[in-house]
């Protein structure tokens, strides 16, 4: 019986342990994830590399034509769709300024896959913890991109309404 009561405690004190998570985290070196030795899948990682960098990062989105379609289609409830939609979200609503463009990139990422016209990229997010005020914790984002002719056609990402 006491060696019951002892593995019931010590399982217990285990239990929270069950629900514990691995921080996620960056690679060391994430331009190395947007190659490819297949060249369509190739061209569309470094269309993709440009988009987080000068787009995202640098946001020169004066530069948008060169990376998106006129029709960019987004499912981000946040955005609307067509590439001027975009570019209005982000210069407009958002109101970022254009900086200068990284020579290397700065966005933590996790994994970028790309297979036939689409390529995601997986990125370490850090959330507030909703049940310890002042606590965060990881967890990942991701957006993804079908690409036609080159330019980035459709958008999927993880973000919600505000």
């Amino acid at each position: 019986m006491k060696f019951a009561m002892i593995a019931l405690v010590a399982s217990l004190g285990l239990g929270g342990a069950a629900f514990a998570q691995e921080a996620v985290v960056g690679v060391n070196n994430p331009d190395q994830l947007f190659t490819s030795k297949d060249p369509a899948l190739n061209r569309n990682k470094q269309v993709t590399y440009k988009i987080i960098t000068v787009l995202l990062e640098a946001n020169h989105w004066d530069q948008a034509d060169q990376y998106l379609t006129a029709r960019y289609i987004q499912h981000n409830p946040n955005a609307a769709s067509g590439r001027q939609g975009v570019v209005d979200y982000f210069t407009k609503v958002l109101k970022v300024k254009p900086t200068p463009i990284p020579s290397k990139m700065k966005t933590k990422i996790v994994s970028v896959v790309a297979e036939g016209d689409i390529v995601t990229v997986a990125y370490p997010r850090e959330m507030k913890d909703p049940k310890n005020p002042g606590k965060t914790y990881t967890t990942t984002w991701f957006d993804s991109w079908r690409f036609k002719d080159g330019k980035a056609d459709e958008h999927w990402d993880s973000a919600l309404k505000p």
